[in-house]
């Protein structure tokens, strides 16, 4: 059983877009105009996916808002969200489908110090069967939170588009396709998407959307 490369620092990031574009050439092209790619590593445990299912179709700025009233609330621990209830957790900003995610996602008891030490497959397969946490939430947890340097999120809409762009497709791959395309950028898929992220903004400034 083993957990593979664990992205840490920048160095990694940088190990990462060397080996992958010495490998792809558009990847290369890619790194020309995106430049040195960020790190992107986040907090680990039950707060920051309590932070994703609060960011679930919502804009940015609205989750943000609800995420300081939860914090500012200190309902950011199992105990305190269950102590909440629905009622507390709606009057913070939650939807009544987000309140009742939120508590599964607290009576579901995950040890996420013991998911540092587990297979990507299982971590993937432990989070996503609270109900509200999807196959993306839980790869961009194991991709940002958990430092994982061979994991991809195909079902990323951006990720799909910058790839499309990036590999000149004549349309956006689907996301069975997508994955398959990934396996080619093993044990640096992590590092793939950031590429791929940093790309599709790069295309996004160059055709003035917003």
């Amino acid at each position: 059983m083993t957990i593979g490369r664990i992205i840490e620092t920048d160095a990694c990031v940088a190990e990462g877009a060397a080996w992958l574009a010495a490998q792809e050439p558009r990847f290369a092209r890619a790194l020309t105009a995106t430049g040195p790619l960020p790190l992107r590593r986040r907090p680990d445990g039950f707060a920051q996916v309590l932070s994703a299912i609060v960011s679930q179709q919502v804009s940015v700025a609205s989750a943000r808002a609800i995420w300081a009233k939860i914090e500012t609330a200190g309902v950011t621990t199992p105990r305190a969200v269950l102590t909440a209830g629905e009622d507390e957790l709606r009057a913070l900003g939650l939807s009544r489908q987000k309140a009742s995610y939120a508590l599964a996602l607290a009576e579901a008891g995950i040890d996420f110090d013991a998911l540092r030490h587990l297979p990507d497959a299982d971590v993937v397969r432990i989070l996503t069967a609270v109900k509200g946490i999807g196959v993306w939430t839980a790869e961009i947890y194991a991709m940002f939170s958990l430092g994982r340097a061979d994991v991809f999120a195909p079902g990323d809409l951006a990720l799909q588009e910058g790839a499309r762009s990036l590999f000149e497709l004549p349309e956006r791959p689907k996301e069975r396709a997508l994955r398959q395309m990934a396996l080619d950028w093993s044990p640096w898929q992590s590092v793939a998407a950031r590429i791929l992220w940093a790309w599709y903004h790069v295309e996004k400034q160059r055709e003035g959307i917003a």
